[in-house]
């Protein structure tokens, strides 16, 4: 029972995912590539990507205190933005490539940051749950209040990394092997 919160998150942007790579397949069918190419465009500055991702994280995390509401809502349209762009990269000729090129770099931190925000979002609500079921003695301990916060500051340290990486790298690294 420990792990269901794991599991929720994972299952929760997996249907988001799922979603997205489903719907991008059904909507690419009536647009050319370059359409989808430019409703996918991102602005690639440091502050404007950094304050985005941070928003997805302080929603994720503001879980906690709308029990989980908003975490659920952003990890579903989240997983369903994801399931969207690497779904878009399968309608071009060297998806894998693409992947590589554009998702990979950063998305390796911004992913884990996004889910282990809402692995903290879940994480209060999932605890006062047990109390209430009468399966704890107190709604929040001191450990779970030092779980929250280090899951938290551990997303909003990677999410930085992941907005570095993303401004700086990721377009040098797609310049590199897109060209």
């Amino acid at each position: 029972m420990k792990n269901f919160p794991i599991i929720l998150t994972i299952l929760i942007f997996s249907i988001g995912f799922i979603s997205g790579f489903i719907f991008i397949n059904d909507f690419s069918k009536n647009y050319k590539e370059e359409e989808i190419n430019q409703k996918l465009n991102i602005k690639f500055n440091f502050p404007f990507i950094l304050t985005n991702n941070l928003k997805v994280i302080f929603l994720m995390l503001a879980g906690s205190i709308t029990f989980g509401l908003s975490t659920f809502i952003n990890l579903i349209f989240n997983g369903f933005n994801v399931g969207v762009l690497i779904g878009s990269t399968f309608q071009t000729n060297e998806p894998l490539k693409l992947i590589l090129a554009l998702i990979l770099p950063h998305g390796i931190f911004e992913i884990p940051a996004m889910l282990i925000s809402a692995l903290a979002g879940f994480k209060i609500p999932y605890e006062i749950t047990l109390y209430l079921l009468d399966k704890k003695q107190k709604p929040l301990t001191e450990e779970d209040i030092k779980e929250f916060l280090k899951l938290a500051l551990i997303s909003i340290i990677l999410i930085v990394i992941a907005a570095f990486v993303e401004v700086y790298i990721t377009p040098k690294v797609a310049n590199y092997l897109l060209t």
